[in-house]
């Protein structure tokens, strides 16, 4: 998944622009799948405010939003050759059509440009997450939580890679900083931007297991119910112990999960 930050004059120049732009509606293509279309003369809307400068890294960023992620590279490139942020964005682009070689090459040159860049390191530790490379994917979160504000993506990114390694008292940890810093971190829907955080987890029916029990430890009974069904569905193992356990102490008095257990969904 990919998170976003824009600042808020830039949120509302993209939204200005996709809305005035004469750009033809994309169908959903596959990420590999060419794209064309150009953007050398957008309409602009009437102005409101202050005028935006329209750069050529805002138009990727209109191009990402569509996703229309070629188009975005071509633009990018035509930004500052020795700018962070647009090698970073450049690899997104290439990560989000799976080209992890080319996507691991621009968040390394993002690095090297600016040794201290968080969002790149967090990036590039996604690909070797990817690779199922998790010991280095977890020093590249770590590494990048130094030189940034506390982040619920890159701790959720730490709870998946020491997830991964069956390391479930570490991943609960990093799980549990991360709702704490958002409540909704894993709820979060594929956007584009500057962060990458990992959702790829193989062993799904004990990770959702642990969401319902996470969230049920925080009071968001309705999500855990909700994780607690996917759990459930996927075949998680001693589904007969689940209402002793003492994160459910609470929810189990609740109607939706006395429902829930009288289902006993069987997995799909």
């Amino acid at each position: 998944m990919i998170s976003f930050s824009l600042s808020r004059l830039a949120r509302g120049a993209v939204a200005v622009l996709i809305s005035a732009a004469a750009l033809p509606a994309q169908q959903t293509a596959p990420a590999s799948t060419d794209l064309h279309a150009s953007v050398s003369n957008i309409p602009l809307a009437k102005p409101i405010g202050p005028p935006v400068l329209v750069t050529p890294e805002l138009r990727g960023d209109i191009y990402m939003a569509r996703k229309m992620y070629r188009e975005a590279i071509d633009m990018y490139r035509e930004g500052p050759a020795d700018s962070a942020v647009l090698a970073n964005k450049i690899g997104i682009a290439f990560h989000q059509m799976l080209q992890l070689d080319l996507a691991k090459k621009n968040y390394e040159r993002a690095i090297k440009l600016d040794p201290k860049y968080s969002e790149a390191i967090n990036n590039l530790g996604t690909i070797y997450y990817a690779r199922k490379s998790y010991r280095r994917a977890i020093g590249l979160y770590k590494r990048s939580l130094r030189y940034s504000e506390p982040s619920a993506s890159v701790d959720a990114n730490l709870g998946a890679a020491y997830f991964a390694r069956k390391d479930y008292k570490e991943a609960s940890k990093w799980y549990e900083e991360a709702l704490k810093l958002d409540p909704d971190v894993f709820e979060h829907h594929s956007t584009f931007g500057t962060l990458m955080q990992e959702r790829t987890v193989e062993e799904r029916a004990m990770f959702h297991l642990y969401l319902a029990k996470m969230y049920a430890r925080n009071g968001a009974n309705d999500r855990a119910i909700i994780y607690l069904r996917k759990a459930l569905e996927e075949g998680v193992k001693d589904r007969e112990k689940i209402p002793a356990m003492p994160e459910f102490a609470v929810l189990k008095t609740e109607p939706a999960f006395k429902q829930l257990m009288l289902e006993n969904p069987k997995p799909l």
